[in-house]
């Protein structure tokens, strides 16, 4: 029989591993979980552009949770008068236009002039969305790592009256955290681009050549609230088309009423992957904002976006409240097996039930 401390098979005392956290780091880390930061610290720290904390405080906007909005709440106001010095951008195309490509050309090129560039996404399906917006992150491989950049997706969900408040919040705190250009960037498949629209002060919209929507420019939409149309991709054999597509949509541009900004849309070709034309795009910004600060619409239209978004705020508030309440949860239910039954209309249990939720029977 083979004797056991010989055998290959036989137990051997291992090597004692030591402690990966010591018992005084773990009491520290432990003190630090328990240890909420004040609005104070939070408010000094993204005045002083301490990146950390104002990702922390946008997750606070974003939280749910009742003591988070409170905290955030009280953030928001005191980084207030630290806001509202930015240009705020809203970029919106379909999928495959190639915004990210096109941020993040448009990004490296405002860092190298020194700015501060924060993107912010509105995107209410993002999670499901074949163009989702989530995964900027991962496709903006330079921008990310910008030192004068700051990347933050949307979460996703299903009102885009919530996202779209929580990225007006945000964009609040990253003014105050000293960025000096707001990127909006929305999905650009449906209601999101009137939100990003009510909160700047630029309106840029993607389009590629080819793609046979050219003289989608005739129809009233998203092209009327454009500031300017960049046709992309304008690379690759495709410059004829990007070419034939500017004359179309120049065109189609000047059938609309003038601009309340005094500003005629422009149409620019460019190669966001070959870092063609985001000089030129960037140069035409600037014209526009010197124009619209100089007549005063600049101003004009910031107060009416306030006071676009204090509406907005209330009816997001009254749509919560209602569905919340445990009353209607019940009553609503009740009203939809009477309407599969064909015992009453929608008119008539709508009626029924705000009436409930306002205490009148």
């Amino acid at each position: 029989m083979t004797n056991k401390d010989t055998s290959a098979l036989s137990e051997k005392d291992g090597v004692s591993q030591p402690e990966t956290t010591s018992k005084s780091s773990a009491e520290k880390i432990k003190r630090n979980r328990r240890k909420t930061t004040s609005t104070e610290d939070f408010v000094t720290q993204i005045i002083a552009g301490n990146i950390p904390f104002l990702s922390r405080a946008i997750t606070l906007v974003e939280s749910t949770n009742p003591k988070h909005q409170q905290q955030a709440n009280e953030i928001l106001e005191a980084c207030l008068p630290h806001a509202n010095k930015s240009v705020r951008i809203g970029i919106t195309g379909v999928p495959g236009v190639g915004k990210s490509t096109f941020i993040e050309s448009f990004g490296k090129h405002l860092t190298s002039l020194g700015k501060k560039v924060a993107v912010l996404a509105v995107d209410p399906s993002s999670s499901v969305n074949k163009g989702s917006i989530l995964g900027d992150k991962t496709r903006m491989e330079e921008l990310v790592t910008d030192e004068n950049a700051f990347i933050r997706p949307s979460p996703s969900g299903t009102s885009l009256g919530g996202v779209a408040q929580k990225t007006r919040e945000s964009i609040i705190l990253c003014e105050a955290a000293g960025f000096d250009t707001i990127i909006i960037e929305t999905v650009g498949v449906g209601q999101s681009e009137t939100a990003v629209h009510s909160m700047t002060d630029f309106f840029l919209l993607l389009k590629l050549a080819g793609a046979g929507d050219e003289l989608q420019g005739i129809k009233r939409g998203i092209i009327e609230m454009a500031d300017a149309i960049v046709i992309n991709k304008a690379d690759s054999g495709n410059e004829k088309n990007a070419k034939l597509a500017k004359v179309e949509f120049n065109r189609a541009l000047h059938l609309y009423p003038a601009k309340e900004s005094g500003w005629q849309p422009k149409v620019l070709l460019a190669s966001a992957l070959h870092h063609q034309g985001i000089d030129a795009i960037y140069a035409m910004i600037e014209e526009y904002m010197n124009l619209v600060k100089k007549s005063g619409y600049f101003q004009q239209k910031r107060n009416e976006q306030n006071n676009y978004w204090l509406l907005e705020t209330i009816n997001q508030q009254l749509k919560n409240n209602f569905y919340n309440n445990p009353k209607i949860k019940e009553r609503l239910q009740q009203e939809v097996t009477k309407l599969e039954n064909g015992k009453t209309t929608p008119f008539t249990a709508a009626k029924r039930l705000l009436n409930k939720n306002y205490g009148r029977q």
